[in-house]
């Protein structure tokens, strides 16, 4: 199983210089992924706040790491015109040399898309459209797509991400309208702590629900690589700062020494679980190293 870290999203107001050394420190201790958020502006208490922005973010920890893979903890195909969201997604793939996972969602935060102008309507049929045109170009290269929300006249995605086939696709979502469009296509699909409550078990619940629609899907279940996020909490850590406003008490966090995270990690693998990305509070360069040891745990050195 692999393990990534998602950086800072709205727990604190994190200078950019500072979430570079944050990613260079997840890969120096060995973390196999790094992962940012695609979102706008959310409305908390202490007011309104958002993270910078996710793809230009992205092409940036591109450019300054060399080993762990990235990728948006996802991309809201609401965000750009689908063939620009591939555009961007093929070039910072070249800019990490075939690095990048393209996670990619529906979106849920009303309050971001109508203080940027975005519609906010029809969200599943629109990704159905964008997922189209962003899945054609990377894995193909071309497209001539007209459709009730989006077009793509005869477009050509040039020059193309350094794999062939493009970089691989995740889905983050496990609603059933949006897995039964993205099965047949993903390479992996991903589910947020709170909609599985963070525990085994409910990670095991709600793969074996997926495994049959990948099932019915016609794919065979290696096709598809069923990922996590997981909530940890470390020492320090006081709740975590949700955009969602759900309640962060309702759920329970991981917690203990390098060796015993080491094992509840092992327990998420045993479930089936072919990456996880850990979502820590709290989240700091000095946590991230701290979990150096968690990782030396988790593979037995």
């Amino acid at each position: 199983m692999k393990i990534g870290v998602q950086l800072p999203e709205v727990e604190w107001e994190v200078p950019f210089p500072e979430l570079i050394a944050m990613a260079q420190t997840a890969e120096a201790v060995g973390f196999d992924s790094v992962w940012y958020g695609d979102h706008l502006i959310y409305d908390l208490p202490v007011g309104a706040r958002g993270p910078w922005e996710a793809w230009t973010t992205l092409a940036a920890l591109a450019a300054s790491t060399s080993t762990v893979e990235i990728g948006p903890l996802v991309a809201s195909t609401s965000f750009h015109a689908p063939a620009m969201l591939a555009k961007q997604a093929a070039t910072v793939d070249a800019i990490s040399q075939g690095r990048l996972i393209v996670g990619l969602g529906a979106g849920w935060n009303r309050r971001e898309y109508d203080a940027f102008g975005f519609p906010y309507d029809y969200r599943v049929s629109r990704f159905e459209e964008a997922f189209t045109i962003i899945r054609s170009l990377l894995r193909e290269g071309e497209i001539d797509f007209h459709g009730t929300y989006y077009s793509a006249d005869e477009c050509v995605l040039h020059p193309r991400s350094p794999r062939p086939g493009g970089p691989p696709l995740m889905v983050g979502s496990i609603g059933e309208r949006m897995l039964d469009i993205t099965l047949p296509h993903v390479d992996a699909w991903n589910m947020w702590w709170s909609s599985y409550g963070n525990t085994v078990d409910g990670f095991a619940s709600v793969k074996q629900r997926v495994d049959g629609l990948i099932d019915a899907a016609g794919r065979e279940h290696g096709e598809v690589a069923a990922t996590a996020a997981v909530l940890v909490q470390l020492e320090g850590g006081t709740g975590r700062q949700m955009g969602d406003h759900s309640d962060p008490n309702a759920i329970v966090p991981l917690r203990g020494a390098p060796t015993e995270l080491a094992d509840q990690l092992r327990a998420f693998e045993a479930a089936g679980a072919a990456h996880v990305q850990l979502c820590v509070d709290p989240i700091t360069r000095d946590t991230i190293e701290w979990l150096g040891g968690v990782l030396t745990a988790f593979h037995g050195q």
